[in-house]
């Protein structure tokens, strides 16, 4: 058996796909006709096409594979906000989440909160190919003060000291980045998206142990203070952002910090509302921050900050294949369909800090790529007919 396996790993696998369109995810404009070869989990060549005696992947358009920066992987959606799940049922529907990331063109997704850093299992069960779904990087479990925003899942840690206990205490379990709450959210009763939590002094701390051990850093920050807290510790990436003004956006333009808005989690919360099972507590803190928040994604994106994609799938009513809706939402806001697919691929990788082997259709980067039915550059609502997707060079979804 073992030869037999060791045998099987010399075999190189070869993909040929010919692509009427190539959006690659950095240049500007798209390029016409062109052969990709891939080899094993690479992308080998890229040229005009031309006849080769291989069969050939015929597809109309083809884009990098999308991430997704902000996710909740154990969170079911689609119920009462009081339904609750054990474990069992919440690792059943992990799986299923995985496979929607998949299906709806997600090859890579960060996941920014998880009860008992159990993401981590789920990314190693990936890995060995235990379940199908994207790759992954992980933060455990949050970190926020006693009381604060997550408290219910994450690590409570106060002071100077006790938060830099919590991250090398998440860094020891082997997380790939650290995630903190700077504000009150939405989801947390009793506690306020506008109200600042963690001092400057504490997310510093936290962010330099991160940064020694060569991890990123994110943070839950709705309302302004909290914001500018996180800003001035010297943070990578905002999520949500929802109250920014000139000196934030001078700030993330100046330290290059990243903003990931999901647009989705406030919208799928008014849509479904109170009728539908949504806690009015959440439904009420929704409507104070949404306007803002659009505001704020639309002032960014003209004031040059970096954006990546994210939906805080897993709160309420907010699906795991969700990430077309969020570009749809970006594209209300007069974003260019072109900057919109970046931001869904090379700028998120580069948010996640893995864009020398993702996000971009490359030579010697991973073959992560979505073949499309149409052009996304003529409505973003085409990113939604998905032909195939091919995750590290194999063809992880064929819809025929």
């Amino acid at each position: 058996m073992g030869q037999l396996q060791y045998t099987r790993s010399l075999v190189m696998t070869k993909l040929f796909v010919h692509a009427k369109l190539l959006i690659d995810g950095i240049n500007d404009t798209p390029k016409f006709d062109q052969l990709i070869s891939i080899e094993d989990d690479k992308i080998k060549a890229i040229e005009d096409y031309h006849e080769i005696q291989e069969d050939v992947i015929e597809v109309n358009t083809i884009t990098p594979g999308f991430f997704n920066c902000h996710v909740h992987i154990l969170y079911p959606v689609g119920f009462d906000s009081k339904k609750e799940f054990c474990l069992i049922e919440k690792i059943f529907y992990a799986q299923k989440h995985c496979k929607e990331y998949l299906q709806s063109g997600v090859t890579f997704i960060r996941v920014v909160g998880t009860e008992e850093n159990y993401d981590l299992q789920i990314k190693e069960a990936l890995q060995n190919d235990v379940i199908q779904g994207p790759h992954m990087y992980c933060a455990g479990k949050v970190i926020c003060m006693t009381g604060g925003h997550g408290w219910q899942e994450g690590i409570e840690a106060d002071g100077k000291d006790g938060c830099l206990k919590a991250v090398r205490t998440q860094l020891k379990s082997g997380v790939d980045l650290i995630k903190m709450m700077a504000t009150g959210g939405v989801m947390t009763k009793g506690v306020e998206p506008g109200n600042a939590q963690f001092s400057v002094e504490e997310m510093k701390v936290m962010i330099e142990e991160a940064h020694k051990a060569g991890r990123k850093t994110a943070t839950h920050a709705q309302g302004l203070q909290g914001i500018k807290n996180a800003l001035y510790a010297g943070i990578d990436s905002i999520e949500h952002g929802c109250f920014l003004d000139e000196e934030c956006l001078e700030l993330m333009k100046k330290q290059n910090t990243f903003l990931v808005p999901t647009l989705c989690a406030p919208q799928c919360i008014i849509d479904k509302g109170v009728e539908n099972g949504v806690a009015k507590y959440m439904v009420d803190k929704t409507l104070k921050v949404k306007d803002a928040h659009v505001k704020s994604v639309k002032k960014a994106y003209e004031k040059g900050i970096q954006i990546a994609l994210g939906t805080d799938a897993g709160t309420p009513f907010n699906y795991h294949n969700n990430t077309a809706y969020e570009m749809e939402l970006l594209a209300k806001l007069n974003i260019p369909n072109m900057d919109i697919l970046k931001i869904a691929t090379i700028y998120s990788a580069r948010c996640v800090g893995v864009e020398k082997d993702y996000g971009s259709i490359e030579v010697g980067k991973q073959a992560d790529l979505v073949c499309l039915e149409e052009n996304p550059l003529e409505n973003i609502s085409n990113v939604r007919k998905i032909n195939r997707v091919i995750q590290s060079g194999k063809i992880v979804v064929e819809n025929n």
